[in-house]
C-alpha cells in the first residue's frame, strides 16, 4: 500500500466535513441506525455498529444521539428504514468515483446522482468498471512531527495493521476493515492520538490532472456529499499536496 499518499485524497473530504459538522452527524446517525438494524445493538456482537460509534466519538458526536440512532435501527424508536445503494460513475478527466449512499427513496436518490453527475460532467459507469480499482480499508492518520514513527509502526503492527507508511508531513495507518477498531482503540490506548479515522474506499492507483480539472474534480464530488442521501464519495483522483481550491 506504500508509494502514495491515501491521505492526500481525502484531505480535500476532511476540509468539508469540518465545515459541515451538522450534515456529517445526520449521515452517521442514518449509518448506526442500519448498522443497529442488520445486526443488532450490541457493539460487541456487531462490529460495523462498533466501527461506526467509533467515527462518531471521533467526530465528537454526543451519547444520547448515538443511543437514540441505535434504539431507531432495533425498533425501540420509531425511525425510518433506510435501503444502502452503491453507485460507481466517472468524473471529468476519467477519475473513477465510488457513491455510497443510503436512502428512504431509491428512485429519488437514482435520480439526484445521475443529475448532479451530468450536470458537472460526470456520468454513471457500469457495474464493476469502477470498482476493481479500489479496495476497502481503514484509514488511521497522524500528523508525523507529533508522533513517534517507530513506536507508532511497532504499536500498530502489533494491533493488526498491515501496513505504516509516513508520507510528507502525513503517518498513514492501513488495517483491514475487521481489524480497525481493535487497531484505532489499541493506537489510542497507547496514547497515538489520530487526525483522522474512518473505513473506506482508497483506491490502488492514482489519476493525475492538470489543476484546472482536479478543480472541477472536487467542486463534483462535494456537490454529490451535499445530497442528504450520499454517505460518501471516493475517487482515485491525486491531489497534489500542494494544491488550492480557486476561489
Amino acid at each position: 500500500m506504500s508509494g502514495h499518499s491515501k491521505w492526500h485524497t481525502i484531505k480535500h473530504k476532511k476540509g468539508a466535513t469540518d465545515a459541515k459538522r451538522g450534515k456529517i452527524f445526520t449521515k452517521i446517525i442514518k449509518e448506526i441506525t442500519v448498522a443497529a438494524r442488520m445486526g443488532g445493538g450490541e457493539e460487541e456482537a456487531n462490529p460495523r455498529l462498533r466501527t461506526v460509534i467509533l467515527k462518531a466519538k471521533a467526530a465528537n458526536m454526543p451519547k444520547d444521539n448515538i443511543e437514540r440512532a441505535i434504539k431507531k435501527g432495533t425498533g425501540d424508536l420509531e425511525g425510518v428504514e433506510y435501503v444502502e445503494l452503491n453507485y460507481e460513475a466517472y468524473a471529468p478527466g476519467g477519475v473513477g468515483l465510488m457513491i455510497e449512499a443510503l436512502t428512504d427513496n431509491k428512485n429519488r436518490t437514482a435520480a439526484d446522482v445521475r443529475t448532479i453527475l451530468s450536470k458537472s460532467g460526470g456520468q454513471l459507469a457500469a457495474s464493476g468498471a469502477v470498482s476493481y480499482m479500489f479496495n476497502r480499508k481503514g484509514l488511521i492518520v497522524y500528523e508525523a512531527e507529533n508522533i513517534d514513527f517507530e513506536a507508532l509502526f511497532e504499536a500498530a503492527l502489533e494491533a493488526g495493521a498491515e501496513d505504516v507508511t509516513e508520507e510528507g508531513s502525513m503517518i498513514e495507518v492501513i488495517t483491514d476493515p475487521g481489524d480497525f477498531g481493535d487497531v484505532l482503540e489499541a493506537l489510542q490506548n497507547g496514547g497515538f492520538k489520530q487526525e483522522s479515522a474512518e473505513v473506506l474506499m482508497i483506491p490502488d492507483n492514482t489519476v493525475t490532472l492538470e489543476d484546472e480539472k482536479v478543480a472541477k474534480v472536487l467542486r463534483l464530488i462535494d456537490r454529490l456529499e451535499d445530497n442528504d442521501d450520499v454517505q460518501s464519495v471516493a475517487s482515485n483522483l491525486d491531489i497534489p499536496e500542494d494544491f488550492e481550491m480557486p476561489e
